[in-house]
């Protein structure tokens, strides 16, 4: 194949690029960490191919991080830590269970709830599965919910957190395809809330069908006031962080700033933490931001090594000798993210992913903002699917109720949620309505 970056170099994709994938798969089989496979990757296609010199790795890692918005990053997911340790979590529960007050399936509703307030916060699935689920389970279970189900119901929830903003996929997916974060952001909000709504409607339905909840609160607006007043504090977070950036106050990372610091603020005052806990804070955040950063400073020098295969043009070349029908483009794409959601964590899948979809996507004429939200809601599916299905194993650690007992209950929230993504990969206005200057 000829290579216009080099025109020197004749390119055969079945060695310099299948000999390093099929390396790339073994070393996932084997358990090795995402961000040295992706390395090794890196390496070896570059090393065969000569397309680009193998000095750039060093300054193509360092660029990979050197990037004022991955500051948020950590920011959001010491938030979310700090949201769990003062009780602040709890308070928006109880915020959440008051407002859904009445309805027969007011807790199970007050669970999707919290998680998209958590997910405003924190950015991270597994934070919210884990936070929520610790806080609503066996509560869940004391309403009639079976366990499995209660469990799926949390998981499902949880896949808010990387869809509804602020959310780190959407910080990483701006990053790697040079795109505002804040952009995506309030691109993200409906399409973010649509996914939120369907869970709960689809647990409503199931609700309704099996007789789960067994009891309900009845509506009681002087109970959403008193909630609201009491748990006043910890809708101020939120509030910053999406006020500021909707606004154009601030960044997403001076939000991520602010909120961290107002949460310890009110941890501190209202005497919910100490100073004792904040190396227990940072060194679990840290661990959290060690998985992810590391892949993404080895997704630089790989989305090169791609490009210098010609990677993009030739999967668009070969898609559309396929089929140049738009719609069958589209589902063909929303199938392999989420087959590949299944299989990888997110944030790998993004960076190998995007780079390479996103060129199939503008050949059809879909904007990029558009192509990026049917992106991680197509990937957020996997958090809920085996094989990989993180909130899955988040939910199961913490109650010992077996994945695929958990996997089976999901299964309705699945098919919620892809009914979502379909309409995001064909209904532009859902993610391009707050932004004019695209036309659709």
């Amino acid at each position: 194949m000829y290579n216009y970056l080099n025109p020197e170099v004749t390119l055969d994709w079945g060695w310099e690029l299948g000999g390093p994938l099929l390396i790339g798969v073994i070393m996932f089989a084997l358990g090795v960490p995402v961000w040295a496979v992706l390395g090794v990757i890196s390496v070896l296609i570059l090393e065969l191919s000569g397309a680009l010199p193998l000095s750039l790795l060093g300054e193509a890692l360092f660029d990979g991080i050197d990037a004022f918005a991955l500051i948020a990053i950590p920011l959001f997911i010491l938030t979310g830590d700090v949201l769990v340790r003062t009780g602040l979590s709890r308070k928006l529960l109880d915020i959440a269970e008051a407002l859904t007050g009445g309805a027969k399936s007011g807790f199970g509703t007050a669970t999707v709830l919290v998680c998209g307030f958590f997910a405003c916060i924190s950015g991270s699935d597994a934070a919210g599965a884990a936070g929520v689920g610790r806080m609503t389970i066996d509560r869940l279970v004391e309403q009639g919910y079976p366990r499995p189900y209660a469990c799926a119901l949390v998981a499902a929830g949880a896949c808010t957190g990387i869809l509804i903003p602020p959310s780190i996929a959407y910080i990483i997916i701006g990053l790697v395809l040079g795109i505002s974060a804040s952009t995506l952001f309030l691109a993200a909000l409906v399409p973010g809330l649509l996914v939120m709504g369907c869970i709960m409607v689809c647990n409503i339905i199931l609700n309704l069908t099996h007789g789960f909840e067994n009891a309900g609160g009845g509506f009681s607006l002087r109970r959403i006031i008193t909630a609201i007043y009491v748990g006043r504090y910890a809708l101020i977070v939120p509030v910053i962080i999406l006020g500021g950036i909707y606004s154009g106050v601030f960044t997403p990372t001076e939000a991520a700033a602010i909120a961290v610091i107002t949460t310890i603020i009110i941890g501190l005052w209202q005497k919910t933490i100490s100073l004792s806990e904040f190396p227990a804070m940072l060194a679990s955040s840290a661990k959290v931001n060690g998985v992810i950063l590391p892949i993404i400073a080895f997704s630089l020098p790989l989305a090169q090594a791609l490009a210098a295969l010609e990677v993009p043009q030739g999967f668009v070349y070969m898609v559309t000798d396929i089929t140049d029908d738009p719609t069958m483009i589209i589902l063909l794409m929303i199938s392999i993210l989420i087959l590949a959601g299944c299989v990888m964590e997110t944030t790998p899948n993004i960076v190998i992913l995007a780079p390479i979809m996103l060129p199939l996507a503008q050949e059809i004429g879909m904007a990029d903002i558009q192509f990026c939200i049917m992106m991680i809601t197509a990937l957020g599916v996997g958090f809920i699917t085996p094989p990989l299905g993180l909130n899955l194993f988040v939910v199961s650690g913490l109650t010992g109720t077996p994945i695929l007992g958990i996997a089976r209950n999901a299964v309705p929230f699945v098919l919620a949620m892809l009914s979502v993504v379909l309409l995001l990969g064909f209904v532009p206005e859902l993610s391009l309505w707050a932004l004019p200057s695209y036309s659709y």
